[in-house]
């Protein structure tokens, strides 16, 4: 099981990570990133490599 976090005070809102995520568990919320539902991540850490902001962490539990 992985855990996806991303940080709201530094996410630029480009929406990269968003459109990345193969599982989409990712989706914009006010003009930032959200984890929309983490228990369908796969672990690719694509989201993480997109971010130009470094504001997408990955975690495996």
């Amino acid at each position: 099981m992985f855990v996806v976090t991303i940080e709201a005070s530094t996410c630029e809102g480009c929406g990269e990570c968003v459109d990345a995520c193969p599982a989409q568990c990712l989706e914009m919320q006010d003009g930032k990133a959200v984890v929309l539902d983490g228990t369908d991540c796969l672990g690719c850490e694509t989201c993480v490599t997109v971010c130009p902001s470094g504001s997408v962490t990955l975690q495996e539990l």
